[in-house]
This record gives structure tokens, sequence and C-alpha cells, in this order.
């Protein structure tokens, strides 16, 4: 975003330039109010510039995006734009927030992850494999879990609760379509607290490397907090929305 700002601001620089040079005396010296041929070309640059400037704004991501597919998403500022258009959704608007927020630390625990391993291994040594892959996967589990809550929150848009009541249904029918929606709320609410769980395991296998000292790479299978992780993927592996 900020790339496209400055080069909006490039385009309205050099708009301004151009009408400057056009209208300035001692330059082209064009004058509006001066003759009929000047103050036609005058009000005709003015508007083309204004129209040079807005039509520059929308080609340059002002104008309104197209929500993106869950199919679409690939990287991370495509999961981010994802669950932004969920914020204001009352019933998990406070989920949305820390599933953001969530994001951000998985991103940079990874980082962090990364650099520890580079500190204590070498990258052709089968300790930082097993670490790094099993990293890796946590990590591939975080983002499959936020594509099932991103499958469910789809649902939103298509039924309001609050707005169905003044709605011609059934009881009946608006009983099953709020059943629903309450179902599909407390998946969103799960779906946040699978992926705060992972990044806590992802916490423990941190603290566990930094505390190691010697051992041997066939005890990496044994640590406590990669037991925990293999429980966790083998227990969400089959996990679907």
């Amino acid at each position: 975003m900020g790339t496209k700002v400055v080069k909006l601001l490039g385009l309205v620089v050099g708009v301004a330039i151009a009408d400057i040079a056009l209208l300035s005396p001692g330059l082209l010296n064009i004058r509006i109010g001066g003759s009929a041929l000047e103050t036609a070309v005058g009000v005709t640059a003015l508007l083309a510039s204004v129209i040079a400037i807005l039509y520059g704004g929308y080609e340059l991501g002002l104008q309104p995006k197209k929500a993106i597919s869950v199919q679409q998403i690939r990287s991370y500022d495509d999961y981010i734009e994802a669950l932004s258009r969920y914020k204001r959704v009352k019933s998990c608007g406070k989920e949305i927030a820390v599933a953001l927020g969530q994001f951000e630390r998985m991103r940079k625990k990874q980082q962090t992850l990364t650099d520890v391993l580079q500190h204590r291994f070498e990258p052709s040594e089968l300790s930082f494999r097993k670490f790094a892959s099993v990293a890796r996967e946590v990590e591939q589990l975080f983002y499959a879990n936020a594509r099932s809550m991103l499958n469910r929150l789809r649902v939103f848009d298509e039924f309001d609760p609050a707005a169905s009541v003044s709605a011609t249904f059934s009881k009946e029918l608006l009983q099953e379509k709020t059943s629903l929606h309450s179902e599909n709320v407390a998946f969103v609410k799960h779906s946040v607290d699978v992926n705060e769980e992972i990044l806590l395991k992802l916490d423990r296998l941190l603290l566990e490397i930094s505390r190691l000292d010697s051992f041997e790479p066939g005890d990496i299978e044994s640590m406590p907090c990669m037991l925990e992780i293999d429980a966790l993927i083998k227990q969400t592996k089959y996990y679907k929305s």
C-alpha cells in the first residue's frame, strides 16, 4: 500500500508541474479568461488533470477490492486480507481480531525459531533438519486450520440472525438457521483456540531448544515438546471444515 501511495503522490506532483508550466506567465502563459482559445485550453487542461488523478488513484488500488476466495489464498498477506473482511461481524469480531494477531505472532515465532536453529546447529546437521521439518509442519497445520475457519466465515455473509427476525421465516426455519449460525460461531472460536495451542507448542519448542546442551539426534523425538507437537499434528491431521 505504501508503494501505491508514493506512486499516487508522484502522479499528483507530475500533474501539478504540468499545470504550472501551462498556466504560469513566462512559460506557456495560457490564461483562463484571456482569449477564447486560451480559456478553452486552460479549462480542458485542468479537467484533464482532475481526470488523470482520479483515474490514476483508481488504477493504483484505491478502487474497492474484490474479495479473494479461500482457494486463491497463498500468502501471509492473503490471509490477513481475507480475515480482515470479518472484523466487524458482531458474533465473532473479537475472535477475528485474535486470529489476526496470531498470524503476526506465527510469523515472528518462525523467524525466531530459524534464527535459534541457525545459531545452535549447522544447516547440514540432522538435528537442524529435524527441528526445521517439525516447524514447517506445525506452520502448515496453522494455515490449514485458518483456511477451515475462513470457509466457515463465508457463511456469515449469507445469514444474519438479527436481520432474519423481521423476515417472513417460520419459527422452525428461523430456529434452524440460528442453530446453524451458532454452530459456525463455535467452529470459528474453536479454530482460534487450536491455533493458539499451536503457538503455545512452538513457544515450548523454542524454550527446550534454548536449554539443550548435549544430546543425540535420536533423542529429539522423545523431547516432551516434540511428543506434544506430534500428538497435536496427528489429532488434527484429518481435521476438516
